[in-house]
């Protein structure tokens, strides 16, 4: 948590862009893990740390964009709550920590709603992902789930990502020593990569890691050796010298801010010689991408686009792609070996701000918005900004089935070399990736001079 003045600030500059209207941002519940009372580990809702501060279930943020005036809504504990939980700070003494002066308890919320919608004020929300809240949203307004969707306000979404994408010094500071974390839990991944070992005792050493030193993991650990597929979370292999572990894992600092970071090295210790040359192309784009990630800067065009000329480049290199680099990106050739974006925001969230973003909202009503807005939510009018932070994980993989795929359906005639590809199959995936803040002359990657070992020499001699 930061200071009171932080969050004060951040209401007020939200009030100046909205105007006008009531803008409710629910906290986040605890969601059951296998009955009512055996929960998941606890994350807040992003949108309501970076406002209300408060990394603890059962509350309701509601800011009146006109007087400036925020209230938090939460229920203060009772003997009974003490006897499982202990003594807790009562809502008021919380609110005060973040500059609320205004608390009620949670039964005074759909009341105060209800006048305030009387009265005539505009309610701003953003798009629900959570099923709780998205009841209680409905519950609050008289709306039915699709209603919620369709009349979410679009105002609300994009100042909120607006503010939340450039970051300030305290939330580079916060990302920093995320970033701390995250080299712990990967070296400690690299000093246990060996033959027999079983992948879930990295997953869980590596875990155990993050929670010990921050707020726990960003996101489930991938920790595979098939680094093929993308987002693989079974652990039950057991390493085998000639294979590729890929580790792609972060943490939390105790402010929530995330780090995400990836990387790929043989069990063995030692790459293969075919295993260093396609190293090598992924590594060739993960340099060289952060000199693009200027202030400015489009994403699709600047950034990612050349991100996959450089991995065509190499591609060609060894054989797998015939003819130009720009002509195989051209024909969307690279989607057979990376299929995905080179970037994502990073923040309070590890994908900063996509609970409102392209995969939760079709943005094609309002593409102009988006273009204007250019914010991280919308990566195909991403336009970047200083004090943005991403991610730069660019990766080849070799997926049997998409190769099959794309194969029988002539897709890359004379482009992609087919019968080489085939010695291919059994090759994996690698990515690499590291977190970038955008400056106005190109990218700055968090952690300065320190750095997770990244280039072939660099890992094989720390494995050693």
């Amino acid at each position: 948590m930061f200071s009171a003045t932080t969050y004060i600030a951040r209401r007020a500059e939200l009030c100046r862009r909205i105007g006008g209207g009531l803008i409710l941002i629910p906290g986040n519940a605890e969601a059951s893990y296998n009955y009512p009372n055996n929960t998941y580990h606890f994350r807040q809702d992003g949108t309501f740390l970076y406002y209300f501060g408060l990394n603890l279930p059962q509350f309701f943020g509601v800011i009146d964009a006109a007087t400036g005036e925020a209230t938090l809504f939460g229920d203060d504990v009772t003997v009974d709550d003490i006897i499982w939980m202990g003594p807790q700070p009562t809502v008021a003494d919380l609110g005060a920590q973040v500059g609320v002066k205004s608390t009620m308890p949670l039964s005074a919320l759909s009341q105060f709603v209800a006048t305030a919608v009387a009265g005539g004020q505009k309610v701003h929300y953003l798009p629900p992902y959570r099923g709780k809240s998205t009841l209680q949203l409905c519950s609050l307004l008289g709306k039915s789930p699709e209603q919620l969707f369709n009349e979410m306000s679009v105002d609300l979404m994009f100042a909120v990502a607006e503010m939340r994408e450039a970051k300030s010094e305290e939330e580079i500071e916060a990302m920093e020593r995320a970033f701390h974390i995250g080299y712990a839990m990967h070296t400690t991944a690299m000093k246990m990569c060996r033959a027999g070992v079983v992948e879930r005792e990295i997953a869980g050493a590596i875990e155990g890691i993050a929670l010990g030193q921050g707020a726990g993991i960003s996101f489930t650990s991938i920790v595979s050796q098939h680094g093929e597929t993308l987002h693989n979370h079974n652990y039950d292999g057991v390493l085998e010298n000639g294979r590729l572990l890929l580790v792609d894992a972060g943490a939390e600092s105790v402010e929530n801010y995330c780090s995400d970071h990836t990387r790929t090295y043989p069990v063995s210790g030692k790459f293969t010689e075919k295993q260093k040359d396609i190293y090598n192309v992924v590594l060739a784009a993960h340099q060289q991408a952060p000199e693009n990630m200027k202030a400015g800067a489009m994403y699709m065009e600047d950034v990612h686009r050349k991100a996959l000329v450089t991995l065509a480049e190499g591609l060609r290199g060894v054989g797998l792609i015939n003819g130009s680099a720009e002509d195989a990106v051209a024909a969307g050739a690279m989607y057979l070996f990376m299929p995905h974006g080179l970037s994502h925001g990073m923040g309070i969230d590890v994908h900063d701000c996509e609970a409102m973003g392209e995969r939760s909202y079709d943005f094609s009503a309002i593409a102009e918005r988006a273009a204007e807005s250019a914010t991280c939510i919308h990566r195909a009018t991403w336009r970047l900004r200083a004090g943005t932070v991403m991610s730069n994980e660019p990766g080849i993989y070799f997926i049997p089935a998409l190769i099959d795929k794309s194969r029988a359906e002539g897709l890359y005639k004379g482009i992609v070399n087919y019968d080489k590809l085939d010695a291919y199959r059994d090759f994996g995936g690698i990515r690499i990736e590291d977190d970038v803040i955008v400056t106005e002359n190109g990218g700055r990657v968090i952690g300065g001079e320190k750095k997770i070992p990244v280039t072939v020499e660099e890992l094989e001699s720390f494995l050693s």
